[in-house]
């Protein structure tokens, strides 16, 4: 299914935003973001909670509007050619919202439909996605039956299985077994080496160290730090990037926070 391939030496840009942001009511949740991805990188898109992660990848895969500014995906602007940047994308939302009264395999079905897949390529496709997955035997389930779990893994094939050249991935281990979520991160690895362009975006910082390469930190709609996650630790005087993660954001020593907790405790 995923065969390797070389990436080529020219890098073009897959991901470009300028001057991003938007406004909600009199509170800017981002502001002027601008940023490149290029072809066959993984970019972990970090930050704490309101930071405008989610926002940011809804105006991305076009489901919000910019107040300004400008993105692009694959080349194609996302205002003024949404169906054509859509056509070249996958995208697992941080909480999905799936037609629970089709089965997981009507339901590939009828995103294949959605990108005019061949009927045949993608029962083919489908059907590898759930059997890599182990929830093969339960593709003729109601999606209202599956667990939390096995709908993710629905969604993740679900952005998959039209092979698109770009991934906007929000918190997609959410609920996905230890075993599930290892296959899960060896297929982004490969699929960057075949040429695939994915914005990673996670609040489990050991794996998105592991996995990306590059690292956009935000902070209030603001991009704060941008690197390998070894120059932001070595910028910010830390050992890790969870240490230098707490320090630019703000966010309290997890030691301190927690000794403070069961002092209170009389721990």
């Amino acid at each position: 299914m995923m065969n390797m391939t070389t990436i080529p030496e020219i890098y073009p840009t897959m991901i470009t935003t300028t001057g991003l942001t938007k406004r909600f009511a009199e509170k800017d949740a981002v502001r002027g973001l601008s940023f490149t991805v290029g072809k066959g990188e993984i970019v972990g898109f970090l930050g704490p909670n309101g930071a405008g992660k989610s926002t940011t990848v809804k105006m991305l895969t076009g489901m919000i509007l910019p107040t300004s500014g400008s993105a692009t995906v694959a080349g194609f602007d996302i205002i003024r050619e949404p169906i054509e940047a859509k056509k070249r994308f996958g995208y697992v939302p941080e909480s999905g919202a799936l037609f629970e009264t089709l089965t997981g395999g009507e339901y590939l079905h009828f995103i294949a439909d959605l990108h005019h897949l061949d009927r045949d390529v993608a029962a083919r496709r489908a059907d590898e996605f759930l059997d890599l997955f182990g929830i093969l035997a339960q593709k003729d389930q109601r999606l209202q039956e599956y667990s939390k779990g096995m709908k993710q893994k629905v969604l993740i094939a679900a952005a998959l299985i039209h092979q698109p050249e770009v991934l906007f991935l929000d918190e997609p281990l959410n609920g996905l077994d230890a075993n599930a979520a290892l296959v899960f991160k060896e297929i982004i690895k490969r699929l960057s080496a075949q040429g695939s362009t994915i914005l990673f975006c996670s609040h489990i910082l050991d794996v998105v160290e592991k996995l990306c390469p590059r690292i956009i930190i935000l902070n209030e709609g603001s991009i704060i730090a941008e690197g390998t996650p070894e120059s932001i630790a070595r910028r910010t005087g830390e050992q890790t990037l969870e240490e230098a993660f707490c320090r630019l954001t703000g966010v309290r020593d997890a030691r301190e926070s927690a000794k403070e907790f069961l002092e209170a405790l009389g721990r």
